[in-house]
């Protein structure tokens, strides 16, 4: 799952690298990543952020 959090606008253009994605409005986002398992009907997330929350808290 690869979640993008907009400053601005959700609706976004894909450039013609193949790669670059952005916003229409061009304002600033964020694109950060989880890794998600399926286990027995459920869903587990395995990707961490604490050391984001660690750093950012100091």
């Amino acid at each position: 799952i690869e979640p993008m959090i907009n400053m601005g606008s959700k609706n976004v253009v894909f450039e013609n690298d193949g790669w670059t994605v952005r916003t229409k409005d061009r304002k600033p986002s964020a694109h950060f990543e989880h890794t998600v398992a399926i286990r027995n009907g459920k869903a587990d997330i395995l990707s961490t952020f604490e050391f984001i929350q660690e750093t950012s808290n100091n």
